[in-house]
């Protein structure tokens, strides 16, 4: 049906008119105007695309912590390697066949040397090292620590491959601080996990049974595999070198522990010269712990102490005079016996452990006086330390 607008009908009738009226031209003119104005132009239609429109990503929202774990984990983790170890265990009928191993450890320097673990590399045949890249190095010994369960081994690879992990300090921890740990948890590379220290000032046994003093306790997940990778505070710096775990599975419980970065640092430049620690020595080789029960048999004034059964025949003890015996005599009836250790310096000496610790903060050359029981009185000598035979 035709629909005509008021202006279309207005020109139409004119149109009309002029033509009853001869106005041939006129009116060929008010039609064309008609004719105009009816030409309506087509509705345009937006454009419609069928495809349904992708979901809008929203920006990605991370709190404050994801962002430094984020950060802590592009920064560090370059410099965190895997220790692949081989060793060549004899089997029943004394053949060689080859046992695998694998840890983790820390760029140190520009040179390519990586702290880990003692326990990593003890008895390991061959090592290499793959870096975060995935390249792989043979690496060699530098030096070791079994009393403090460290060493230090050495690849040669370009600098430009090296991160360093920057050490930090262990001296100010909190209980309750964040950590992260980084390594390659049966053999995972790259792992990362975070937790808080759970502990501090824990003694841990090496595993030459010397006692390593105040370990950093901490519930970031720690499996075999991050022996050696770094422990890191909240700045991406190292506090410790993740050792050991308590587990009565083999894998992780939330107790896992941590040789404090101190401790590394101490020993660090004279694994680098030399290839083991120089420690002092008093030149004590063997004793025999006492006890009340015993005191009481010897007619001893003390019940706590270290009977000297061994003393080096050139050492310090015995150039201080002191007398070392691995018998009871009877001698005049009086009961002879080794001198009884019972003090270096102020530290009271219970144990070895205690004959250990006193002696961890001195230095080669150091004199100290040292408080033995002989015949049943006291006596102070003064004894110079010596370097301890590796």
């Amino acid at each position: 049906m035709l629909r005509l607008t008021i202006r279309q009908v207005i020109w139409l009738s004119i149109a009309v008119s002029l033509i009853g009226g001869g106005g041939i031209t006129v009116a060929a003119y008010f039609a064309a105007k008609w004719l105009d104005a009816r030409r309506v132009a087509p509705a345009v239609s937006p454009t419609v695309n069928s495809d349904p429109l992708p979901d809008a990503e929203p920006p990605l929202q991370l709190d404050a912590d994801e962002r430094n774990n984020i950060t802590v984990y592009e920064r560090v983790s370059p410099g965190v390697v895997n220790i692949n170890t081989t060793s060549f265990v004899e089997d029943f009928f004394f053949g060689a066949y080859p046992q695998q191993g694998s840890g983790s450890g820390s760029i140190i320097d520009a040179k390519g040397h990586i702290l880990t673990n003692y326990h990593v590399i003890e008895g390991a045949n061959r090592l290499d090292v793959t870096l975060s890249d995935n390249t792989s190095y043979p690496a060699t010994v530098v030096g070791a620590d079994p009393d403090n369960d460290l060493a230090i081994i050495r690849i040669q690879a370009p600098a430009e491959r090296l991160r360093v992990v920057p050490l930090g300090s262990s001296r100010n921890l909190k209980v309750g601080q964040k950590v992260l740990a980084i390594g390659n948890p049966f053999g995972l590379s790259q792992t990362l996990t975070s937790g808080i220290i759970s502990a501090l000032g824990r003694p841990l046994r090496s595993e030459n049974g010397r006692t390593i003093e105040n370990v950093i306790q901490t519930d970031a997940s720690i499996n075999p595999g991050n022996s050696g990778g770094p422990l890191l505070n909240s700045a991406g710096q190292m506090i410790g070198i993740n050792t050991a775990i308590y587990s009565p599975r083999g894998g992780s419980v939330g107790i896992g522990f941590a040789v404090p970065v101190e401790v590394a640092k101490q020993i660090i430049p004279d694994l680098l010269e030399f290839g083991r620690v120089r420690r002092p020595w008093l030149g004590i080789t063997n004793t025999y712990q006492l006890n009340a029960r015993l005191a009481q048999r010897l007619n001893l004034p003390v019940s706590e102490g270290l009977i000297l059964t061994g003393i080096a025949p050139r050492g310090p003890a015995a150039q201080a005079g002191l007398y070392a015996s691995d018998r009871v005599i009877q001698r005049g009836g009086q009961i002879v016996i080794g001198d009884v250790l019972v003090k270096v310096s102020d530290a009271p000496i219970k144990s070895n452990e205690d004959l250990y610790r006193s002696l961890r903060d001195k230095k080669i050359g150091d004199t100290l006086p040292v408080t033995v029981i002989r015949a049943g009185q006291p006596l102070t000598v003064d004894v110079t330390l010596q370097e301890r035979p590796s």
